[in-house]
């Protein structure tokens, strides 16, 4: 059946539930956290259990394809430090003094990070249209961190700032990848690249903490093997199929459930607070990412 002909659904569903699945990942952390573990501990668990699938991956997506030259390993050592190790690990730290809806909401603002780093470093120009929208976005996410800030203090900033370079790293993924992408492919480009930021967070826990430090809470382990699989390798496979049948304007758009959803799962099982600052600085996002990348109107 050709690529125009397909029922929309499927892929819409693909993009919803890959959406809602990176979504969780906060709230699992958060949960986490509840029996004493830190970041160092809680991401090297996370890598750990998802490196089968991610080697898995990369092992799938290289079948009957070139070797890999000397550039390519090094642009997937780059990609995956930036993208997946460093930007996970500062997202985890944040996420210690934060809570889950405001670290999705500056996570979300990794188009206009994009955008921004286009202009620094490419020479884009920017248009009236995405400088209103970048207006939009930061107001939104402004509004909901003055909101826990006068609740939390210098915790709150602390924690802000971690994620918020988590976001600007994963931006130079994003800005950094298209060329690999297009000479490995996206899917193996990711299982690689998630292969060596798991072996740089497992590096980092040997490192830094005890052997006793392996020896975590039962639920922890379960917490995070539900990373792993259902926040971590699930959404990565489901948001690919849902870009293959749909595309990926229409799937980045579909994704803006994914602030919602935090918000939603942060209320309802970490008991996070759910009232008009937040849910103003999350329309305020959602309608500025939506407006950087909505496509010009041709004249």
């Amino acid at each position: 059946m050709p690529p125009s002909s397909r029922p929309l659904w499927p892929g819409l569903l693909l993009a919803v539930l890959g959406a809602i699945g990176f979504s969780g990942k906060a709230i699992i952390v958060k949960l986490a956290y509840r029996y004493g573990v830190d970041a160092v501990t809680l991401l090297m668990w996370r890598m750990l259990l998802a490196l089968p699938f991610f080697l898995a991956m990369a092992w799938w997506a290289g079948r009957g394809k070139p070797a890999l030259t000397r550039q390519d390993w090094r642009d997937i050592a780059v990609l995956g430090f930036t993208g997946y190790y460093l930007a996970s690990y500062l997202d985890f730290a944040g996420l210690a003094y934060i809570s889950a809806s405001l670290e999705r909401l500056i996570l979300y603002l990794n188009p206009t990070l994009v955008l921004l780093l286009s202009v620094l470093f490419f020479h884009h120009k920017l248009q009236a249209r995405q400088v209103v929208a970048l207006a939009i976005s930061y107001a939104g996410v402004v509004a909901v961190f003055a909101h826990e800030l006068s609740f939390e203090g210098a915790s709150t900033a602390i924690g802000a700032a971690l994620v918020f370079a988590s976001a600007v790293s994963y931006a130079i993924y994003l800005a950094l990848s298209g060329k690999v992408v297009q000479r490995l492919g996206s899917m193996r480009l990711a299982g690689l690249a998630s292969s060596v930021a798991c072996a740089l967070c497992i590096g980092q826990f040997l490192v830094l903490k005890p052997l006793s430090a392996f020896a975590v809470p039962e639920p922890v382990l379960w917490l995070s093997l539900l990373n792993s699989t259902a926040c971590t390798v699930a959404p990565v496979l489901m948001v690919m199929l849902a870009i293959a049948r749909i595309g990926a304007p229409l799937s980045s758009q579909v994704g803006m459930v994914g602030p919602m959803s935090t918000l939603l799962m942060g209320y309802f099982i970490l008991g996070e607070p759910m009232n008009a600052w937040i849910a103003v600085g999350t329309v305020l996002v959602l309608g500025g990412v939506f407006l950087v990348g909505r496509k010009p109107v041709p004249r």
